[in-house]
Order: structure tokens, then C-alpha cells, then sequence
């Protein structure tokens, strides 16, 4: 976890609930380690984020209740545009728009990036902004991708936090199952072949 993180997330209420538990002590260091300046995005977060397919982002409404939604594209469409912006192409979905209102009310978003194969967690907080300029939308569009871009979500990242893959269950993807499983089943061909020949001899 970052200080940043620490710095945002442990509201009054937050250290309250971590002093009864006994984990204020190794938490309070952390949030005072640093000067409350943005995190940057590394090597390390880039590839991550690099790598995913699909990711939650959650805003807040109105109505103050909490809203996550799923996006999903490509590998690598929700792209790092520099240190501090990430940057995708947002999709057309069911058209319900929620998400796009939260923003005009708060612009403040929360990302979760989910590995479950090996069971890895990035969280991201940030704030979002639209834009619809035909130059960002070329740019974020990922190739040879059917779906049709209605806008661009750029967010500007403040903080991070790398969550322990306690709990998480390990989960692979179809299409590398399927490469397992169809390898597994040409040695097994292969096998049943060979023992077909020795039982001849």
C-alpha cells in the first residue's frame, strides 16, 4: 500500500475501527510517511494494467449510493497514458448511462484490475473526466475490435494499493484451458497410439 492510498482511505472512522483491531500502529506509519503528492504509475503497475482484459470501476451518484460496473475489451485497452492518466476507450453497453451520470455529479472513481490466475489485485483511485475529441478516440480505440466507442474516460490517478492475494480464488481464463486441455489430449492420442502399436508386436 502506498502512503498516498493510506492518506485518502483511513478517514477517523477508518483508524477508529483499526485501533480496536490492533493494526493502527503499522498503518498510522505508513499514511504519515510521505507528503500527500499523487502516485505515480510504475513499471510494475504498467504491465499489470497492460495485461487486463476487463476491470470494475465504481462512482457515486446522486442518491450517494455506490455504483460498480464492469468494462471489458482487449488486452491492454485501458492503456497508461503517463505517469499519473490512464486512459479507454468506453464501449456501448445497455445504454443506461449510469455511470456517465455519476460523473457530471462527482468525478471520482475507484478501479479494481482482477488477476485471478494469479491471484493479483491492483486498486486505483482517481478522478475521471470525458472526452469525446475525435483525436483521443482514435487513439484509444483498440484495432480490429468490434464495438462502437461512444466516449473516452481519462482518469487522473491518485493513488494505488496492491491487496494480498489472501481469499482470492484462482481462476484461469477459457481460452488457456482450452489450450491445456487440447495439448493434454494430443499427448494422450499420441500415448494411445503407441500403446495400440506395442500391443501389436
Amino acid at each position: 500500500m502506498t502512503s498516498r492510498f493510506a492518506q485518502v482511505m483511513f478517514t477517523p472512522d477508518v483508524q477508529l475501527h483499526q485501533e480496536r483491531h490492533g493494526s493502527r500502529g503499522a498503518y498510522a506509519r505508513m499514511a504519515d510517511a510521505a507528503a500527500p503528492v499523487r502516485d505515480r504509475i510504475g513499471p510494475d503497475e504498467a504491465a499489470f494494467i497492460a495485461e487486463r482484459d476487463s476491470f470494475y470501476l465504481a462512482t457515486v451518484g446522486m442518491t450517494g449510493w455506490p455504483y460498480i460496473q464492469h468494462r471489458g475489451g482487449p488486452p491492454g485497452f485501458l492503456r497508461v497514458l503517463d505517469e499519473h492518466t490512464l486512459g479507454f476507450a468506453d464501449f456501448r453497453g445497455n445504454r443506461q448511462y449510469i455511470t456517465r451520470g455519476n460523473l457530471d455529479h462527482d468525478d471520482r472513481v475507484s478501479l479494481f484490475l482482477m488477476d485471478y490466475a494469479n491471484r493479483t489485485r491492483l486498486k486505483l483511485i482517481g478522478r475521471a473526466r470525458v472526452d469525446e475529441s475525435p483525436e483521443v478516440l482514435d487513439r484509444l480505440a483498440p484495432p480490429d475490435y468490434q464495438a462502437k466507442v461512444e466516449r473516452a474516460l481519462l482518469i487522473d490517478v491518485e493513488a494505488f494499493d496492491w491487496n494480498c492475494r489472501q481469499h482470492i480464488p484462482q481462476l484461469f481464463p477459457r481460452d488457456a484451458v482450452e489450450q491445456a486441455i487440447g495439448t493434454l489430449r494430443a499427448r494422450i492420442a499420441e500415448l494411445e497410439q503407441e500403446n495400440a502399436r506395442l500391443r501389436e508386436r
